[in-house]
């Protein structure tokens, strides 16, 4: 079966990607290297690590990409991110998020500093070439947006180039002022493949007949999405009687009334604005029909929550899983390979099925 996929990049003509796409073991695996190592993920904020001297071990993707990955804050307050793997006999470096003066591996001794240089390594004397620039810990890109972090193992594009696409129509939202709700943050596992989930978030066209009472609060008769590089957004408008933003003069949107803007960054994370503040959504492949979905939630405004677009997320999350593993099961019949897209409602979709073709096709 040929691993080469092509979407016509006229939506009027072009077909989804095959069925194949989401049937294939051998493609699940090939999305690792070709897509996921390739692009950003959120990591969380830099609360993780509060304080100079702060660590935080985690697993970027586990049960996917499974990187063991570790943020630190150095005694010049600079975050970074590495790999928590180390350099002599793989064993993890810290087990545990705390302060730490050195980063230490309980194994044999070696020892890095908190940029994750290396520094000391006993019974080594005798050792040639030693040490190397690779016996220090392997170090990823991170970014930064508001105190939200993002990591990159092997990024083939600028996160910060979608940063400035959403602050186009964002930047006006205090983004250091929010704060992180656990109590509104959940996981859900869906019986589907990940980018049968991508797929339905990518267009609005499935409201009317899937979200009886989100279709109430958003004119799906006014529904846009908007293309751009690596990112796209959808934009939830609303009438006068709904919850909305408060747009400042000059705003792209002054005047109009807006309930959402949800924002989708290639291949697997939402950000959906609401004017009671921010829910992230981090779409976790797990295996070929299994997904962890993470919602984390930061509030601005919690006396908007439950009010317009941004409320009941968890019914129209579970209405959402209903379709998605429905999906799944049709997506299984040998008798389907592709479908079509609609010109007007569906160029999410088109976008990140072109974005998949093209990164798979590399």
């Amino acid at each position: 079966m040929s691993n080469k996929f092509n979407v016509d990049p006229d939506i009027r003509k072009a077909s989804t990607l095959p069925s194949s796409f989401y049937k294939d073991p051998v493609v699940f695996e090939k999305i690792k290297e070709k897509v996921f190592l390739k692009c950003w993920q959120f990591i969380g904020d830099e609360q993780l690590v509060k304080l100079p001297g702060s660590v935080h071990p985690f697993v970027l993707l586990d049960r996917y990409l499974t990187e063991p990955l570790l943020l630190t804050r150095d005694k010049d307050s600079n975050i970074h991110c590495m790999s928590n793997v180390c350099t002599h006999r793989a064993n993890l470096v810290v087990l545990g998020s705390g302060k730490l003066k050195k980063l230490t591996c309980k194994y044999h001794g070696r020892r890095f500093n908190l940029k994750g240089d290396f520094e000391h390594m006993p019974e080594f004397k005798e050792a040639e070439d030693f040490p190397r620039e690779c016996d220090s810990l392997h170090q990823f890109s991170l970014e930064k947006w508001g105190p939200l972090l993002f990591a990159g193992l092997d990024p083939n594009f600028d996160f910060n180039q979608v940063v400035k696409i959403m602050e186009e129509r964002v930047g006006f939202l205090p983004l250091n002022e929010f704060r992180h709700d656990p109590s509104l943050s959940k996981d859900y596992l869906v019986q589907a493949h990940w980018a049968l989930y991508c797929d339905n978030y990518l267009e609005g066209f499935h409201v009317p007949f899937v979200h009886e009472e989100l279709n109430k609060v958003l004119d799906y008769g006014s529904y846009r999405t908007e293309i751009y590089d690596h990112c796209n957004l959808q934009i939830g408008y609303a009438d006068e009687a709904t919850e909305t933003f408060d747009l400042p003069e000059g705003h792209l949107d002054h005047g109009k009334n807006v309930a959402a803007y949800y924002y989708w960054v290639f291949p697997n994370m939402m950000f959906n604005f609401y004017p009671w503040g921010l829910s992230i959504n981090v779409i976790k492949p797990l295996s070929i029909d299994r997904t962890k979905v993470s919602f984390i939630s930061y509030v601005f405004d919690p006396d908007k929550l439950e009010k317009g677009a941004g409320q009941a997320l968890d019914k129209v999350e579970r209405e959402d899983e209903f379709v998605v593993e429905n999906v799944q099961k049709g997506i299984l019949s040998s008798f389907y390979k592709a479908g079509r897209f609609s010109p007007e409602r569906e160029k999410g979709v088109h976008h990140f099925h072109r974005l998949l073709a093209e990164f798979m096709n590399r």
